[in-house]
């Protein structure tokens, strides 16, 4: 996408145009924007009308200084042990804002799953194969869009893990 051709959608201008580089430009007009906003699991879900597992939620971690990105189904929490036993790592954390920021080029909350600033490491959780649709977010905090798991966790580089804590 140049300056002089914007495509038109309810997706960041950034988000739009790394869609169109990965050959996923048919998601632009499912891009879905609600006048509140999504920033949450909870609030995708109930907005998009969809169970709250279905929604993919981008969350940002620090491995070692490094971050890394971690694509988890809505209703579950990671385990950051099990985060930290994937990569191999020392110490685990969650990133503070302005390294999420600078790693992705996007606020919390509107962290797509991919089309960031810079390569991070994916992991992506199985439970997000349990669904034929997943919806995430489209690079604000205000647009979501629905994806195949699949097509998601192969396009975001994610590599299949089980990070999800424990319900019991």
């Amino acid at each position: 996408m140049s300056a002089t051709s914007p495509v038109p959608s309810d997706a960041h201008p950034r988000f739009a145009e790394a869609l169109l580089e990965l050959g996923l430009g048919d998601l632009l007009p499912r891009v879905r924007r609600f006048p509140d906003h999504t920033r949450t699991a909870q609030e995708a879900a109930a907005a998009v009308g969809c169970e709250l597992s279905e929604i993919c939620k981008s969350l940002i971690f620090a491995a070692d200084g490094l971050p890394v990105l971690v694509l988890m189904d809505g209703a579950s929490r990671v385990d950051l042990d099990l985060v930290r036993q994937a990569l191999g790592a020392e110490k685990v954390t969650r990133a503070r804002a302005d390294v999420v920021r600078e790693a992705t080029g996007y606020a919390i909350g509107g962290v797509p799953p991919f089309g960031h600033a810079t390569r991070t490491r994916v992991l992506a959780d199985r439970s997000l194969l349990r669904h034929d649709v997943v919806w995430a977010a489209a690079g604000t905090p205000y647009a979501v869009f629905p994806i195949a798991p699949e097509t998601l966790i192969a396009h975001a580089g994610g590599t299949l893990v089980d990070v999800r804590e424990s319900s019991a």
